[in-house]
């Protein structure tokens, strides 16, 4: 990215905010500070003023340039075929927890195009890398996890490999998401998952607001005394 560009994010930097965001994103390296919300803003300003063109330059230094460059991805106004190939040239970028997760929650066209999406998602969601993985889990909750789609979703879901602490969490937090929302079709793909992923799915289930307190100890008297919890 341009050094204008570079110059802005610093000046929107907020140094107790990027102690914090450095604590909790272990991974992310030079962490400037700059808040989600004016981050948005930001990218909403460049994706309307210069479109694609400010993503040119592939300097990326400071973890919110890289954000940012997908934030603009989401934001700018190109045709689905484009922005599947921006998405596919960003994916490599991502190294840490807050940068997937950002970057997909921005990409909202995906409510438009899911049948597009799915079938792009399908070579990440069986990838062996641990945030290609995460991008498909992340995705798949955001996006599919509906009438239409919560069978396959949760097929999907079942596909990612677990083993890496990030594409576990991110697994876990989809599938509790498909239990609060479709219990009785969830419920066998949680019992199905490793050891860790059940442990963590549990956790964010009894972590929810939009379950009721039995059904919280219903599962915990389940899963907290199985034997693979200990």
């Amino acid at each position: 990215m341009t050094d204008e560009i570079k110059n802005r994010l610093l000046t929107m930097s907020d140094n107790q905010y990027g102690a914090f965001s450095t604590n909790i994103i272990p991974n992310a390296k030079n962490i400037v500070g700059v808040r989600i919300p004016k981050l948005r803003q930001y990218a909403k300003e460049l994706a309307k003023t210069l479109g694609e063109n400010s993503l040119v330059g592939e300097d990326d230094f400071y973890y919110e340039e890289i954000m940012l460059r997908g934030m603009i991805i989401g934001y700018m106004k190109v045709d689905t075929d484009k922005r599947l190939v921006y998405i596919k040239e960003f994916i490599p970028k991502i190294d840490n927890w807050g940068i997937c997760d950002s970057f997909c929650s921005t990409l909202k066209f995906a409510d438009k195009n899911r049948e597009r999406v799915w079938k792009f998602l399908q070579s990440y969601i069986h990838s062996d890398r641990e945030f290609e993985q995460r991008f498909g889990a992340v995705m798949l909750l955001d996006y599919f996890v509906n009438d239409e789609y919560i069978d396959r979703t949760l097929t999907a879901l079942s596909e990612i490999n677990t083993e890496q602490y990030y594409s576990s969490m991110a697994v876990a937090w989809a599938l509790a998401e498909c239990y609060i929302k479709f219990p009785e079709k969830a419920l066998p793909f949680i019992r199905q998952s490793d050891t860790d992923t059940l442990k963590r799915t549990i956790r964010k289930i009894c972590d929810s607001y939009r379950v009721d307190g039995d059904t919280k100890k219903q599962l915990k008297k389940e899963f907290w005394h199985d034997k693979r919890n200990g």
